[in-house]
């Protein structure tokens, strides 16, 4: 059995969208959530060389590497639920994340140089070009989001390693090691010049592009301020206070790692200080890249809509960004409901709605963060209101906003449901649907109503 909540079409799957389903469900019954996270990496599904299959009409494609995220998550309730954890499914899961991990280091970082694509990374992302086909100008894109989606990876990776290690066998302390050099690479990739000459950090905006290398070496930024350039924020992990103690050889050999690559620790927070929360994180961001980000990301003509984080900033609809090829014109603006471009049949909707499940990854980067910097840490909220709020406050302002989708307002009306004056009726107006996505100016569901299951976990 595969979780696809469905009852129009015929049922498909989709691996990123299941890992999402498994956080919900694991509150009606954790050993189904567990047995579907261990499903996609069976004999069954994970190929030999470590592939997991993206979705029912292109085995071979790539979802964003969610799936480690989910298995700690539903591993913590279960531990949580019952008071211990369950070692032999996390350490399953571990073994098999791990050859997965191999198989994008293998396979999609295509110069060998910690800088990652991934190509339709799912939630119809396309930005300038459709990523699953040949660039117009040739060459490659070096991917803002796909190289942060494996920072988040090694991340959370990182994170079981240290679990395993504590509880069970010092052999997990080395893959913790393992995981904690990756990520390191990963981020001095991101902040450094590339062999292009430009980087995914752009420190003038003070936000991550894309950036397009041409044949010939050289390179441009693609300036679109989307999703693509907040995700490095959800590379945040937290760590336990107690490291040091419980785990000195990593610790000690994480510290010499740092000291033979001194620029690594410069653009990023290392585990190696408890923080004013009392605990230890590893973040992609530091606060002074976190704080010129969140400007963007917390203002109301940008990012932060009343229903939750666009992804593709306001500032579009005004400034379209255009960029010319080939004698044609590539243009991106700011659409908040359905695509206006024909990629991929017309679903291509990276471009401004809200999307839950991305909601769900900015918020858990918020709490990770105010772990480690705790309440001296604040930023204006919204841009322009003079109101100072720590990281946690922040999270729970955007939690807020999204759950006025589902709430009724005065009138009774639930913005999701949109113009749909069915839903006003009294019989009608408690059946919730879970949308796709949603309208970012006005919250109405857009999209599929009747499949969709990541928006659960609302």
């Amino acid at each position: 059995v595969i979780s696809m909540p469905d009852k129009w079409e015929y049922p498909w799957y989709a691996a990123w969208d299941l890992a999402f389903h498994t956080v919900p469900l694991s509150l009606v019954d954790v050993d189904f959530a567990k047995d579907q996270l261990q499903l996609f990496l069976g004999h069954h599904y994970l190929h030999p060389n470590g592939q997991m299959p993206a979705y029912e009409w292109n085995f071979s494609d790539v979802n964003p590497p969610v799936h480690p995220w989910a298995v700690w998550t539903v591993y913590s309730y279960d531990k949580q639920l019952r008071g211990r954890g369950d070692l032999a499914f996390l350490k399953f899961c571990f073994e098999k994340l791990s050859l997965n991990f191999t198989w994008w280091v293998n396979r999609k970082d295509v110069d060998g140089n910690n800088v990652f694509a991934g190509g339709f990374l799912g939630l119809d992302n396309i930005g300038v070009f459709d990523r699953s086909s040949t660039l117009p100008t040739g060459g490659n894109l070096e991917q803002s989001d796909g190289t942060a989606w494996m920072a988040f990876f090694a991340s959370v990776m990182l994170q079981i390693a240290v679990e395993l290690a504590m509880e069970d066998d010092a052999h997990y302390e080395a893959m913790a090691l393992k995981y904690f050099e990756h990520f390191l690479w990963i981020a001095s990739a991101m902040d450094n010049p590339s062999h292009t000459g430009i980087k995914l950090w752009d420190h003038y905006d003070g936000i991550y592009y894309d950036v397009l290398r041409f044949p010939d070496g050289n390179g441009v930024p693609l300036k679109v301020r989307s999703l693509v350039g907040l995700l490095p924020l959800a590379a945040t992990t937290v760590l336990p206070a107690n490291l040091r103690e419980r785990l000195p050889r990593f610790f000690d050999e994480a510290q010499w790692f740092l000291e033979r690559h001194p620029h690594t620790a410069a653009v990023l927070t290392v585990p190696l200080n408890v923080g004013a929360g009392g605990s230890r994180i590893l973040s992609l961001v530091n606060p002074d890249k976190l704080r010129r980000i969140l400007g963007y990301m917390l203002d109301e003509t940008e990012f932060l809509s009343p229903y939750g984080i666009r992804s593709l900033s306001r500032y579009h609809a005004d400034h379209p960004y255009v960029f010319s090829a080939g004698g044609q014109e590539y243009t991106v603006r700011y659409v908040p409901g359905d695509s206006d471009t024909g990629m991929f049949g017309g679903n291509s909707n990276w471009r401004g709605p809200i999307w839950m499940p991305m909601q769900l990854m900015l918020i858990r980067a918020l709490v990770n963060q105010y772990a480690h910097l705790g309440n001296d840490f604040t930023v204006e909220c919204p841009v322009g209101s003079g109101r100072q709020l720590n990281l946690l406050e922040v999270s729970e302002e955007l939690a807020r906003r999204l759950s006025r989708l589902f709430i009724r307002d005065k009138s009774g009306h639930r913005p999701s449901h949109g113009r749909h004056g069915r839903w006003n009726d009294e019989h009608w107006r408690d059946h919730v649907l879970f949308y796709e996505y949603f309208h970012a100016d006005t919250g109405a569901g857009v999209g599929a109503s009747h499949q969709t299951g990541w928006t659960g976990v609302i």
